[in-house]
């Protein structure tokens, strides 16, 4: 079994099942938890995994491995009472769960572009990981961290730019069409650390540190065709005050 098997079992166990036994079967002793919903260790899950409600359902987008990294992108149902648009990254040790990193935001039903905060492309295709990963992280330094707009067409598409961002609209127009209403909220752009870069064929995530008006954590997925990026992603979340753990958010 791959890791990408493993966390697809080892999830719909835990989550889908809602089985708490299956903490014994695929997590490690020292479990790392960076989740802002669990504290630290085996027995913080599965004491999470037996307080879901019998409606509990998680609705899964896609699914990008990446070594011993496994990235789960879609929507919870029951963890409070709006569906969550989530990101999940695993590392996996050993045939084990041994860290989780999550990003959840509620679902938006009418978005700026018409498209959903998970629909699109479900699967990485491709066998350009190296290539689209380099892209990917040239075009976070360059533009998300050195906020060097200029050279914005040399890694995003003029010609299609699908955005699942629910405040921006289709192409690069709507992209900076919201940039310009957030900034007037106060809201700039401002990434200062990427802590993950999870790529698999023509789908590469990013997990950022920044600013959005205040800390937050940025989770980007893009995908790349024919060198340039064509489609994005994203869920973006406050830097909690206090966790329940001493691991930190990223």
């Amino acid at each position: 079994m791959d890791n990408k098997e493993l966390v697809l079992k080892a999830a719909g166990e835990l989550f889908s099942d809602k089985d708490p036994s299956a903490v014994d079967r695929w997590v490690a002793p020292d479990y790392r938890q960076h989740s802002s919903l669990a504290a630290d260790g085996p027995e913080a899950l599965r004491g999470l995994v037996a307080s879901l409600p019998e409606d509990f359902r998680y609705e899964p987008a896609r699914v990008i491995a990446d070594g011993d990294l496994v990235a789960l992108h879609g929507v919870y149902h029951g963890f409070g009472p709006e569906p969550l648009v989530a990101f999940d990254l695993f590392r996996v040790r050993d045939g084990k769960l041994a860290e989780h990193w999550d990003a959840l935001t509620p679902v938006v039903a009418n978005t700026a572009s018409g498209r959903s905060q998970t629909d699109g492309a479900a699967q990485p295709a491709g066998d350009d990981t190296e290539r689209n990963r380099a892209l990917v992280k040239e075009f976070a330094q360059r533009v998300l961290q050195d906020a060097d707009y200029s050279v914005l067409t040399d890694y995003i598409s003029t010609e299609i730019y699908l955005q699942h961002n629910p405040e921006a609209a289709d192409g690069l127009d709507g992209f900076g069409a919201a940039a310009a209403i957030w900034a007037q909220q106060g809201k700039n752009l401002v990434y200062k650390t990427v802590h993950q870069v999870v790529a698999e064929g023509d789908l590469v995530l990013l997990q950022s540190e920044g600013e959005f008006g205040e800390p937050v954590a940025y989770w980007d997925l893009f995908r790349v065709q024919d060198g340039k990026i064509v489609e994005h992603w994203d869920v973006i979340v406050p830097v909690p005050a206090a966790l329940p753990h001493t691991n930190g958010l990223f």
